[in-house]
């Protein structure tokens, strides 16, 4: 068999740099000032790469560039190969001078609120020298960078979880949601209220295929209401809670990240029941990728603040 053309000897670290930049950027320009290196320099290596595999990777148009279904999977492939260089590189330097290094953790709304920042604030008492980074998105977006290896760890909601085999699960506690308005909404001193007085009211809502989204939606079905027609999607957490202090829009929360925004913040909790049946959020790793050391205390403040949460001791380490 002849040998692969995308041996590590023919296949350059910055070409790998450059993939990743293009996909993200789609623009040459934009890709070539991110790395640093000029926007000749930048399509030189993009020819090389694919004169070397003999496919395009990616279409140019007016506006930039597009990758192509080659260009999608090498991409893909390349910001793995370089999240586990990073690894590798923080593994080094762990073992030479003590634990250090970084580790990138994403959360959904509930965790960043409560659990993500006791747990780092643990990490950095105990190894100053680890470095965090932390990414707010909704569940499925922070799978999808777990999988890419942007992501070490996430906390974020499966569906499904007996089908995805290739992830790690420690299950946390389900959060509480409510729907929440401003403390002079219309709404907010009324008694009695149900689903159904909320049918013509403005919502800020996650966008379609969200997990919410799709229990909310679920919610109205199974009480025969239809869903809301006037909607504004977003899935930032600064903007629902802004529309909400500045409108009479109303939107589902959890009721940990609302709770500091009422009395003072202005916002108040309707008294309505929200069984949004969203399941808990949980710990999630990838079964296929050795954590580093940085990466691996991180995962045990996590479980440690988890546990003094659910009222349990932490444990040594």
């Amino acid at each position: 068999m002849p040998p692969s053309p995308l041996l590590p000897s023919r296949l350059k670290t910055q070409q790998l740099l450059l993939m990743a930049a293009l996909d993200e950027h789609r623009s040459v320009l934009r890709a070539s000032q991110s790395l640093h290196m000029t926007q000749p320099d930048a399509s030189k290596l993009l020819h090389q790469l694919e004169t070397t595999l003999g496919v395009p990777l990616f279409v140019r148009h007016a506006r930039g560039v597009e990758p192509t279904e080659y260009g999608e999977i090498l991409a893909r492939h390349a910001r793995t190969a370089i999240a586990e260089l990073v690894h590798a590189q923080d593994e080094v330097a762990a073992l030479r001078s003590g634990l250090a290094g970084h580790v990138a953790i994403g959360t959904e709304a509930t965790s960043a609120t409560t659990l993500v920042p006791r747990a780092v604030a643990l990490l950095k008492q105990r190894f100053p020298q680890v470095s965090v980074s932390i990414d707010l998105a909704f569940s499925e977006t922070l799978l999808q960078r777990l999988q890419s290896g942007s992501l070490d760890i996430a906390i974020a909601r499966i569906q499904n979880v007996q089908e995805r085999a290739e992830l790690n699960y420690e299950k946390l506690e389900a959060a509480q949601h409510a729907i929440v308005v401003r403390a002079r909404h219309p709404l907010a001193a009324k008694h009695g209220l149900g689903l159904r007085d909320l049918v013509t009211q403005t919502w800020v809502v996650p966008p379609e295929g969200n997990v919410m989204r799709s229990a909310l939606t679920l919610l109205f079905h199974e009480q025969h209401l239809p869903f809301p027609k006037q909607v504004v999607e977003t899935s930032a957490l600064p903007v629902t809670i802004r529309l909400l202090q500045l409108s009479d829009m109303v939107a589902p929360l959890p009721v940990q990240v609302v709770r500091p925004y009422c009395g003072a913040g202005g916002l108040k909790l309707l008294p309505i029941g929200l069984d949004l049946q969203l399941g808990p959020a949980g710990v999630v790793t990838r079964r296929d990728r050795t954590l580093s050391p940085g990466a691996l205390a991180m995962l045990g403040a996590l479980r440690d603040v988890a546990g003094l949460m659910r009222g349990r001791a932490p444990s040594e380490r």
